[in-house]
């Protein structure tokens, strides 16, 4: 299994890419050379995990467009995990389109990016599971969050029209929509934590090993205890 994913420092990304190499994955990260990222490197590589790193900046929309092509040339991946996110949380007013921007493309254009550009070689392979960390957010509206919300309501309804495209073809797509998960984005916000980030891993490894091909298109909401 050879697994793909993003925004693997901190959050849901971290603990996706430690709870699939404890399940025996190999993993490409894509995301931001930082601290927090290097620890997580450590941390795989003290598991005896199997990895590589690809540095890009998600909110760059030619370094997104660069990786893709390099890893379609090279590699060869079984899933896609998107992980990554951004939230800038401003009334719309106050909002500055350099903020808008970078949340539509970290948030919902990146992930079509990468996905488009590694989906032939899943195609001709005819496997693989393509998974998108959404948000509850994209279904209830929530002041301040209007970037957030619109992007995550984009990408779960590209999720739906990828899995009409991906019918009869070996292949499975779905999200998961968590709601208050207690990571640094949940800072800020109104809500308070109700889940952890290696419990909605463990529906992404779900996802990504065990869930049948008619899990094409779901959109897995997560409320928390």
């Amino acid at each position: 299994m050879h697994a793909l994913v993003s925004g693997a420092s901190r959050g849901i990304g971290r603990a996706t890419a430690l709870e699939l190499a404890e399940r025996g994955a190999r993993l490409t990260l894509v995301g931001r050379r930082s601290p927090a990222l290097l620890g997580v490197l450590g941390e795989l590589g003290g598991r005896g995990a199997q990895y590589s790193f690809v540095e890009a900046d998600l909110a760059d929309r030619e370094a997104v467009a660069r990786v893709g092509s390099e890893l379609a040339q090279q590699e060869s991946f079984d899933a896609i995990v998107h992980a990554a996110g951004i939230i800038e949380r401003a009334p719309l007013v106050a909002m500055d389109p350099d903020q808008l921007r970078r949340q539509f493309e970290v948030n919902l254009f990146a992930p079509l990016a990468l996905t488009r550009a590694l989906l032939p070689g899943m195609l001709a392979q005819k496997k693989g599971r393509i998974l998108f960390v959404s948000s509850i957010s994209a279904h209830l509206p929530t002041a301040t969050q209007i970037a957030y919300n619109s992007a995550k309501a984009g990408l779960t309804m590209a999720m739906r029209c990828l899995a009409l495209e991906l019918t009869d073809s070996g292949l499975m797509t779905a999200a998961v929509l968590p709601g208050a998960v207690d990571t640094d984005m949940l800072r800020g916000s109104p809500f308070p934590p109700r889940m952890t980030p290696e419990e909605v891993a463990k529906t992404l490894s779900f996802l990504v090993f065990d869930a049948s091909l008619a899990h094409n298109g779901a959109a897995l909401e997560m409320f928390g205890t």
